[in-house]
């Protein structure tokens, strides 16, 4: 049985920790998130590593570490979205836990400890905030999202309660960043590139940054029968307009815009739109690239709106930075990957991921995992044993790498 057949059989076993049976659906702080976390820990044991568990609820598997050396970390999350895949996140768990057993007797020579960390709630669920424990380790987890609840009305420092875990003392376990030599994370790649270069893995150059904000058009409503169209102020006419620039305009750049909610007022088949209000997302591998398409599109947006005797107001409701990957440890992934007889490539990532916060503590870098038809977040979410194979041993490898480094 290959490292890669070993992993596939885990992760087969692991998916069944879900409420569901069609797809995984594994919130943090739940039965199903302990079954998961009790599995995750025999894999950090067969690895010859120390199991523990931090007080934002992260499984610490660690190598024996007398010297007190810098740690190089490795993980990715344990919990997933409703009804998503059994790869997401809990993959990079799996492929570090088998990088660090195939290297358990060369650990102990190199010039850090290993970590892998299997974080609890990084996909933001449950609670309405996510990446709880890679903040926590970095120093930025905001105490207001211990008070945040759940659509049961649990808070987060209730659930965390139930789970053992004292939520109060994540606030004071941010690593020292001289005791940490970086942060590496494997992740099935939720897009189609990998598929479609027939390529395996890759490595990661940047996770992309974000702007979301809510936009509000008015206009005037009045009987759809009695207004003349060259007199009306439709505020759905104008916001259709914006939709299509922002589509037009990424189209001819490398952003990736969204419009994903939308809701029109007054709402009836008889009066004209006089209120419409949308969400708009950006997001790109370059922090300039992405303030100068926002910036763009909503001078656009005013003119368009004025021409069409309506009003807009944008209001920023989220914004996180892009995190571009540190070089040295891009560079042993891709030199990882040549050595494996495979044509090296650097892709940026479009999703968030644990590695963004990391970046706040530690360099970071990723590798990206092919999965069929690019899927992501729905039950055939899949990465074959073969493609699990090549990364354990490029993840191998890129560590032994930068331990000849020193």
């Amino acid at each position: 049985m290959t490292y890669g057949d070993k992993a596939a059989a885990r992760l087969q076993q692991i998916a069944k920790a879900s409420t569901t049976t069609e797809g995984v659906t594994r919130l943090p702080w739940t039965p199903e998130h302990r079954v998961a976390s009790d599995e995750i820990a025999g894999w950090m044991q067969a690895a010859g590593l120390d199991v523990t568990r931090d007080a934002a609820g992260t499984l610490v598997g660690a190598s024996p570490n007398p010297e007190g050396k810098p740690v190089l970390l490795i993980g990715s999350h344990q919990d997933s979205v409703p009804s998503g895949g059994a790869f997401d996140g809990i993959m990079g768990i799996a492929v570090g836990c088998l990088a660090a057993e195939a290297l358990r007797h060369e650990i102990p020579k190199f010039p850090f400890a290993i970590e892998v960390l299997a974080f609890a709630d990084e996909e933001g669920v449950r609670f309405p905030t996510a990446l709880i424990g890679p903040r926590a380790l970095a120093g930025t987890l905001d105490p207001g999202a211990l008070e945040m609840t759940d659509t049961e009305g649990v808070s987060m420092r209730a659930a965390m309660a139930s789970f053992g875990v004292e939520a109060a003392q994540s606030l004071g376990i941010a690593r020292d960043p001289a005791t940490v030599a970086g942060y590496l994370e494997a992740h099935i790649e939720q897009g189609p590139v990998l598929e479609a270069e027939n390529l395996p893995v890759a490595a990661v150059s940047a996770i992309c940054g974000i702007s979301r904000f809510e936009v509000m058009v008015t206009g005037t409503t009045g009987h759809a029968g009695t207004v003349p169209m060259s007199g009306r102020q439709d505020a759905l006419v104008a916001a259709s307009r914006i939709i299509a620039l922002v589509s037009d305009e990424a189209m001819a750049t490398e952003v990736r815009a969204t419009v994903g909610s939308i809701s029109v007022g007054p709402g009836a088949v008889n009066a004209i739109p006089s209120r419409v209000r949308f969400t708009l997302e950006i997001r790109a591998a370059s922090d300039a690239t992405r303030v100068a398409f926002e910036t763009g599109i909503l001078g656009r947006a005013q003119e368009i709106c004025a021409a069409a005797g309506c009003e807009i107001e944008a209001g920023r409701t989220y914004v996180q930075p892009a995190t571009t990957c540190d070089p040295r440890l891009t560079e042993a992934l891709e030199q990882a990957i040549r050595d494996h007889g495979i044509r090296p490539m650097t892709i940026p990532s479009g999703a968030t991921h644990d590695a963004s916060a990391m970046a706040d503590l530690c360099p970071v870098s990723m590798l990206f995992v092919r999965c069929r038809g690019g899927v992501s977040h729905r039950p055939d979410e899949f990465a074959s044993a073969e493609d699990l194979d090549v990364a354990i041993t490029v993840l191998e490898r890129a560590i032994l790498r930068l331990a000849r480094q020193g």
